[in-house]
């Protein structure tokens, strides 16, 4: 991945960030919002449970390669097509001296990482909504850094929406 393809920071680091400003000028038009019976919420069923979405909270333990930057966004990228969610962007930080940080962002909702190469650890948010599957992402995070121990803890959100 190349360097003006990262998200920047303001801290002065010389490359101006990719992220788009606001047009002021131009008026937006709002449609008028659809009955709610013909309304397409994306809701998640989960065992029976109808919620907003299914969040897993994901920590990898004794892992590899969590510094290597084009390897965590090919890692992304498995992990949004194993899942059947479709992908908008990715935003992928390299902190100096070591540690990335970022965002695939989906139709669906989000996978975020946070990697701490020096003490093998890393720390993801998996969540979706709709008809995505979030646990299709746990095997290929598994193999891909060659965790020795993988925490998940599921939150369905939006139970009472």
């Amino acid at each position: 991945m190349s360097q003006n393809a990262l998200l920047r920071s303001a801290k002065g680091l010389g490359i101006p960030g990719t992220a788009r400003k606001e047009d002021r000028k131009t008026k937006l038009k709002i449609a008028a919002p659809a009955p709610v019976e013909d309304r397409a919420d994306h809701f998640a069923v989960r065992k029976g449970v109808r919620c907003a979405g299914v969040h897993l909270i994901v920590d990898l333990h004794g892992a590899q390669r969590l510094d290597d930057i084009d390897h965590i966004e090919a890692t992304l990228r498995r992990c949004v097509e194993a899942s059947r969610a479709t992908l908008l962007h990715i935003h992928l930080h390299h902190f100096k001296p070591n540690g990335v940080s970022g965002v695939a962002v989906l139709a669906e909702s989000h996978i975020s990482i946070h990697t701490w190469p020096e003490a093998r650890y890393a720390a993801l948010d998996v969540f979706m909504c709709g008809s995505a599957d979030p646990d299709a992402c746990i095997p290929v995070l598994r193999e891909a850094f060659s965790a020795q121990r993988v925490g998940v803890n599921e939150i369905l959100r939006g139970q009472d929406a």
